[in-house]
């Protein structure tokens, strides 16, 4: 009988780059920075590494369809490398690969790296959407906008829960102003400069009711996560982070296909959550959870996360956030780097760049916005639209 992989997997090593608009640097240069720090960080040779998996969403514009530019880069000799993609989610899809190579037995110290050069492409948001649904995307969606789905998103959740628009949308600025202060605090986010509510809701909007600083930004960068076992663990370093649970729930169409969904949540998550809380033996997450790093590819997206994940009860978000529950000194700190919103959203890295902050926070090395004695972590990835999504839950501890 299946039992998961609750502490049977250890994160012995993590490296990450700066990300921003980093013109002078390719997609290998990336690699190897952030295999660099982590191979450092883990106390071990290359050569140590027995399989790796490379995470990339977009072949045409980063490395190519294969995996094989991993090997060459990073000079790895003859070991299985594969190169694996699901959307925005796609850097903790290698990490789950990973996690799950070395919990079978199969391996005993593996490498998973997450990569994208967005800024190459020369676009001010992600390029042609046909990568969600194929070439069907401009016949059966042809003017979906990722921020216009998830405006609709907001404006669905103003009307259910009966709220003003002008007082959701000071709540969503919160948000936003929450993250720019933490990112403020992290020297590899893209965008470190505080902002206040003003700021926001003064800002251009993009679609109605998110503007300008609802909504994140393209970048390159890369990060790296090394894996082994708790027992190989033990013998490299003290501060190793456990694996508890790491779910991903992909959508069937349902959404879209029955009247059931009030386009007020992200049913992939609501599923994904579920089953990590299950996996990890987590009873109540609002008590559980220390700290998290959510998908915020826009405001709207992490205050209904935070209902999703069983955080917060449904319609009751914004009465968190404006308390300050989600703030670096509240009860679970949210995007304490300063999330997607200040670190931008290159796609392949972002899954593992989550993983990266939670790891170092666990360890009490995140500096001036460490959280006080976190025990359990949470990252959530989600690509696609709100109807249409496939999203990773990952739990991990001490």
């Amino acid at each position: 009988m299946a039992t998961g992989i609750k502490d049977k997997v250890a994160i012995v090593g993590m490296g990450c780059t700066k990300f921003g608009e980093l013109w002078d640097k390719g997609a290998e240069d990336l690699m190897v920075e952030a295999f660099k720090e982590a191979i450092e960080d883990a106390g071990i040779e290359p050569k140590e590494i027995q399989a790796a998996w490379l995470a990339t969403c977009y072949e045409e514009i980063n490395i190519g369809k294969s995996a094989m530019p991993l090997s060459t880069t990073l000079k790895f000799p003859f070991i299985p490398v594969t190169r694996v993609e699901n959307l925005c989610a796609s850097g903790t899809e290698a990490f789950r690969a990973a996690c799950y190579a070395v919990a079978s037995g199969a391996y005993d110290l593996v490498l998973a790296l997450g990569v994208e050069k967005l800024k190459d492409t020369g676009y001010g948001g992600l390029p042609e959407l046909s990568f969600t649904f194929g070439t069907r995307n401009r016949v059966i969606f042809p003017n979906v906008t990722a921020p216009g789905a998830f405006a609709m998103m907001a404006t669905r959740y103003f009307s259910k829960y009966g709220i003003d628009p002008d007082e959701g949308k000071k709540t969503l600025a919160r948000i936003s102003v929450k993250s720019h202060h933490n990112g403020a605090l992290n020297p590899k986010a893209h965008l470190r400069r505080e902002i206040t509510i003003e700021d926001v809701l003064k800002a251009p909007i993009v679609a109605w009711p998110l503007g300008l600083y609802d909504c994140c930004g393209v970048s390159d960068g890369a990060a790296v996560a090394i894996i082994t076992t708790p027992d190989i663990a033990r013998g490299l370093r003290r501060d190793f982070v456990k694996v508890k649970a790491l779910q991903v729930a992909v959508t069937s169409g349902e959404e879209l296909m029955y009247q059931g969904w009030d386009g007020t949540h992200v049913e992939s998550t609501c599923r994904a959550a579920a089953r990590a809380y299950q996996e990890a033996e987590i009873r109540n997450p609002r008590e559980e959870i220390g700290l998290m790093e959510l998908h915020d590819c826009f405001s709207i997206t992490e205050l209904v996360t935070y209902e999703d994940l069983g955080i917060s009860p449904r319609g009751k978000a914004g009465e968190d956030v404006n308390s300050g529950f989600f703030d670096l000194d509240g009860r679970i700190p949210c995007q304490p780097d300063g999330g997607l919103k200040c670190f931008g959203h290159p796609i392949g890295a972002s899954g593992l760049r989550m993983m990266y902050e939670v790891y170092k926070q666990l360890q009490g090395k995140a500096g001036e916005r460490q959280v006080k004695d976190p025990r359990l972590g949470l990252t959530h990835n989600l690509g696609g639209f709100p109807p249409h999504s496939v999203v990773s839950v990952a739990i991990v501890g001490k």
